[in-house]
């Protein structure tokens, strides 16, 4: 099964649960985390970045949302 099909089985099953979808964030790693510190460098990694310009689409948490945070100067989010 792609990730595509187990991202949209995931929504459907969210906003059958709850009545709507749930929100979701597109990041994209605009800088380098190779001069920065290593909480830094495992928080980019934690988000699921592997490379320069990669992006991600997460689901839109508490925990997500301190993640990017962390590192917003190296990331830019739009809503996904």
């Amino acid at each position: 099964m792609t990730a595509d099909k187990t991202a949209e089985k995931a929504e459907k099953a969210e906003k059958a649960k709850t009545g709507k979808a749930a929100s979701r964030l597109e990041i994209r790693l605009v800088k380098s985390g190779i001069c920065t510190p290593k909480d830094q460098k495992a928080t980019l990694v934690g988000l699921g970045f592997g490379r320069l310009g990669g992006k991600v689409v997460r689901e839109d948490s508490p925990a997500i949302r301190g993640m990017i945070r962390k590192v917003r100067h190296l990331v830019e989010v739009t809503k996904g």
